[in-house]
């Protein structure tokens, strides 16, 4: 009884479903390479070249910096309105575009030296991808229009638009300060360290002010919250500007991992990968309570899967359909009709368990 009692209150935790997740693709790169005659640990081996660190592991970290950076954002809008933000990737592309254009200057395929300083392409990369989040937000919490459709837009457009800053092109920055936010400081590849500031800075803003419990009680209930006196329009907002600024830095680091701007491919189906790490850290996509640390958690396992599936020797094209089975079983795992089901066998366990006590 009490076993019982001890998994079911494992399993009722929220960090339960992205820690069973990330154990279990571990599992499966275990047996991978014991199958293929490798060492039983070599997943996990870390080794040190030319100065910096290498590994499966620290590749996970680096490759999936750029989605964690996305589930930050899509955390908050999932939880406040509802709904997913589907224009993440389109802005990274935008933003990336924006940022090396300026620095290329207009009309500039190929360069090696900037045509204004470098923070100015920065800040004009995160400028247009918070404009692009406030343009979401309007639509969504002041024309009350449904998250999915109302990002649809910028879903379809936010590329063209970085196609026809960067004249149609792919530019190319090759100047190496402009490399390093893709690149390595110190033995660290650069983006793990700019994913885990993030990660730090809005868990501090979230456990030193009260946006999280504002987000969760609009995310609950938007008219209640209206009532008790929140401002339910401008907090959405909000939520949609930070998702824009999260993409926007995801999108500079995608951008100066290839020190260019490639507005076809950057954050191409990686709206899908952050909708996943949400959806796969325990966060309800109903809206309501969220956990940051799930998401984060949920997005390593995302890239995680990602490095399994080519290891196993899925081709990029054919992972996105693997990726879209999960999300449809946790979606289906965290649907009203099923949540009821397993609570009425819950209450008629209860049930006979009481009479049979009653009995004896």
């Amino acid at each position: 009884m009490k076993i019982k009692r001890a998994i079911k209150k494992i399993t009722g935790m929220q960090m339960f479903l992205p820690i069973a997740s990330m154990l279990l693709v571990m599992a499966v790169n275990i047996i991978y390479d014991v199958s293929n005659g490798n060492a039983v640990f070599n997943f996990f081996t870390i080794s040190l070249r030319n100065g910096v660190l290498f590994g499966r592991i620290i590749d996970i970290l680096n490759r999936g910096s750029e989605v964690a950076i996305l589930a930050i954002g899509m955390t908050l809008v999932v939880s406040a309105a509802a709904g997913a933000d589907i224009s993440v990737g389109s802005v990274m592309s935008l933003a990336g575009g924006m940022c090396c254009m300026l620095l290329a200057g207009f009309g500039n395929a190929n360069v090696s030296q900037y045509a204004v300083p470098l923070w100015v392409g920065l800040v004009a990369g995160l400028a247009i991808a918070c404009l692009c989040g406030a343009f979401n937000g309007y639509l969504v919490s002041y024309l009350n229009i449904q998250p999915m459709v109302a990002t649809l837009i910028l879903f379809s457009a936010g590329r063209a638009i970085g196609l026809l800053l960067c004249n149609s092109t792919i530019v190319y920055v090759r100047v190496p300060s402009f490399q390093f936010l893709g690149g390595y400081f110190w033995m660290l590849p650069t983006p793990i360290i700019i994913a885990a500031a993030c990660v730090l800075v809005m868990s501090l803003i979230l456990k030193h002010t009260a946006l999280g419990m504002y987000i969760q009680s609009v995310g609950i209930n938007k008219n209640a919250a209206r009532i008790a006196g929140f401002k339910s329009r401008r907090i959405i907002f909000t939520a949609f500007v930070i998702s824009g600024l999260c993409a926007g830095i995801a999108g500079l680091v995608a951008t100066s991992r290839i020190y260019s701007a490639d507005t076809n491919n950057i954050g191409l189906n990686m709206e899908l990968d952050a909708i996943l790490a949400v959806a796969l850290g325990g966060n309800s996509l109903g809206g309501g309570k969220f956990r940051l640390a799930g998401s984060i958690v949920g997005a390593y396992t995302i890239q995680a899967i990602t490095t399994t599936l080519y290891a196993l020797g899925i081709s990029s094209a054919q992972a996105p359909v693997f990726k879209a089975v999960i999300v449809i079983l946790i979606v289906t795992i965290q649907s009203p009709a099923v949540t009821a089901y397993f609570e009425r066998r819950a209450v008629a366990k209860a049930l006979r368990a009481n009479k049979e006590a009653m009995r004896v």
